[in-house]
């Protein structure tokens, strides 16, 4: 079987961004496009499928000038993110921020739509925590000077960057990440930009299958069932973030002959849509012919 595409969707609705599946209609969506999988197609005709499904939004782990310039005049919204290895330099020396944005940003800003740049990505709590925020203003003085209107400097945080979860209402940040996200979320709320952030409920629920349930990670059960002092959740990701943006989500296809099924993964997916909100290897959702990894119903 050919390989997937590492296709993740970047949805903007009611502040999240949720992975959903394909189907061609006209949503504000957009996805993950991973570069790392063995026989990708060629960037022109990733930017053309994505035109096909109408997705209008993608994020690129990694500055590549052939995705870039086959995405210029594509109509279609941009987020660049800062590798995790080039933060410390990008941190240190407002030089290093300018050329970096000189080469992979000013190239491309007449004719691409710009959203955001993310610099890391989850690397809360870790050694490299220390770089995201001098590394966020180094490029947000850059990006100021550029006169660019709607470009926002952001990170991506996982899961392991929360403390406790449970109940929502007393969330907070993990003990060995709250000293530095305390900076960024002031420098976020400074900037008006959002919190980025990859949740997989899939992992939650194959953990522990015993006491999470599967339409609490499915969207599919039909009445709440957590409750939150004054708030009820009939979801798990709707428990897990409130005004976030949700970069990365999803359900595999196969890895995990239990739980991880092309109808799982399709009951997933769909839901999301419905919603408009290891086992790396099959995360895609297309794949490298360009066919849909799951087939998903048409929402109009």
């Amino acid at each position: 079987m050919s390989s997937t595409l590492t296709i993740h969707v970047l949805s903007i609705v009611a502040s999240r961004h949720y992975q959903i599946g394909i189907t061609k209609v006209q949503l504000n969506i957009g996805v993950n496009c991973g570069m790392a999988a063995e026989q990708l197609p060629s960037p022109d005709m990733v930017v053309q499928l994505f035109k096909n499904y109408s997705i209008g939004k993608v994020r690129l782990p990694e500055p590549n000038s052939a995705v870039l310039e086959a995405l210029e005049n594509s109509g279609i919204d941009v987020t660049l993110c800062i590798k995790n290895e080039d933060l410390p330099s990008i941190a240190s020396s407002a030089k290093a921020a300018e050329t970096w944005s000189i080469k992979h940003v000013e190239p491309y800003i007449p004719l691409m739509n710009f959203q955001y740049i993310t610099a890391g990505n989850e690397v809360f709590p870790g050694d490299l925590a220390k770089y995201v925020l001098p590394g966020m203003r180094n490029i947000q003085n850059i990006i100021n000077s550029y006169e660019y209107t709607g470009l926002r400097v952001c990170t991506v945080v996982g899961i392991a960057t929360l403390g406790s979860l449970d109940p929502t209402l007393s969330g907070a940040f993990a003990d060995k990440a709250r000293a530095d996200m305390v900076g960024i979320i002031n420098l976020l709320l400074k900037t008006s930009s959002p919190l980025l952030a990859n949740v997989y409920t899939y992992f939650a629920f194959a953990s522990d299958p015993d006491h999470v349930r599967l339409d609490y990670v499915q969207f599919t059960a039909t009445r709440p069932l957590v409750q939150d002092s004054n708030l009820s959740y009939s979801n798990m990701l709707d428990e897990f973030f409130v005004d976030t943006v949700v970069c990365e989500s999803g359900w595999p296809s196969a890895g995990d002959e239990l739980w991880a099924t092309p109808l799982l993964a399709q009951t997933y997916n769909q839901n999301f849509n419905q919603k408009q909100v290891g086992v790396d290897r099959h995360w895609g959702l297309f794949y490298s012919d360009g066919t849909p990894v799951c087939p998903v119903q048409r929402v109009d």
